[in-house]
């Protein structure tokens, strides 16, 4: 395949079946419907191995945070199987948790709907107004929840597929990509027209309808207010999108 993977090129692992999943934020009611599309259609094609990739942010802006990430971590502790990815607003709750701040990223980009999620109303408008708030939200937080998000890995990788939430750095060895561009990274890797040791499925920056380049693939169709939340099936060096809702 030469000096990278193009999209036509990119294929699974011999019998395994891939989906990934992009950005959440919130929607638990189209993560649940897209799951159990995804899981019928394994149940009745019986692949011999599949994963199922979130590429993360699971949190913010949507109404329903909490339930998103207790689906979650029930699904990856029952079966590994189901990955879930650190995405950067994941971080950010998790950070907002232990060092809070009013002009963090949860508190400027839809911190207070995930909060909400978990029955807390907090006041961002400065420090003082918002530590009552902070308190009773690390209360509320299950423990679980907090395992589960301080232990998300930054990337995945099956056969001709590398999965991350951001997009990579070009010229960086996959192994060697910092969290902070797997998590963040918008220009440089927008920009590289180039081929990637592999085919990167990402999320991070929404787009009208699933971006797919020669290197690339974006699902982030914006869920928590467009109402669609994209996937993509990868069988082989077939490759399929799916909708919710449907």
């Amino acid at each position: 395949m030469g000096l990278g993977v193009s999209y036509e090129e990119a294929a699974t692992p011999e019998g395994m079946r891939l989906y990934a999943v992009g950005d959440v934020h919130g929607r638990h009611d189209l993560m649940s419907a897209l799951h159990a599309r995804i899981m019928e259609e394994i149940l009745h094609d019986r692949p011999p191995d599949w994963r199922i990739v979130y590429l993360g942010d699971y949190v913010d802006r949507g109404p329903a945070s909490s339930g998103v990430i207790e689906q979650l971590t029930s699904m990856s502790a029952q079966d590994p199987r189901v990955i879930a990815l650190a995405g950067n607003h994941d971080i950010g709750f998790l950070h907002f948790l232990s060092e809070p701040d009013p002009y963090g990223l949860f508190a400027m980009n839809g911190g207070y709907e995930t909060a909400l999620s978990y029955g807390v109303e907090i006041d961002f408008s400065d420090r003082s107004r918002m530590m009552p708030g902070h308190r009773a939200l690390v209360d509320a937080v299950p423990q679980r929840h907090k395992a589960f998000l301080a232990t998300l890995p930054f990337s995945a990788s099956f056969g001709d597929f590398f999965f991350c939430h951001a997009g990579i750095r070009p010229g960086v060895a996959l192994e060697n990509q910092s969290a902070t561009d797997l998590t963040w990274i918008r220009r440089e890797f927008h920009g590289f027209s180039g081929l990637h040791p592999k085919l990167v499925v990402h999320g991070h920056t929404p787009v009208r309808e699933p971006d797919i380049k020669s290197n690339r693939i974006n699902l982030d169709t914006g869920a928590w207010h467009t109402g669609r939340l994209t996937a993509l099936r990868m069988d082989g060096r077939q490759k399929t999108l799916i909708e919710a809702p449907m």
